[in-house]
């Protein structure tokens, strides 16, 4: 089975931004940076995605 490129990492964005949203009671600062991190992840992932068609 042959996945396609940028998927992996368009996926692990969501779950980083996910879990930085879920911990902004907590720990504010640091949820923000962990959101951004994976917003960033999700960018990257999808342009891959856009580029390997």
């Amino acid at each position: 089975m042959k996945t396609r490129e940028g998927l992996v990492p368009t996926v692990l964005g969501t779950v980083v931004t996910a879990t930085g949203i879920a911990l902004r009671p907590v720990i504010p600062r640091l949820a923000w940076g962990i959101a951004g991190f994976g917003l960033a992840h999700i960018v990257l992932g999808s342009l891959d995605l856009i580029e390997h068609r």
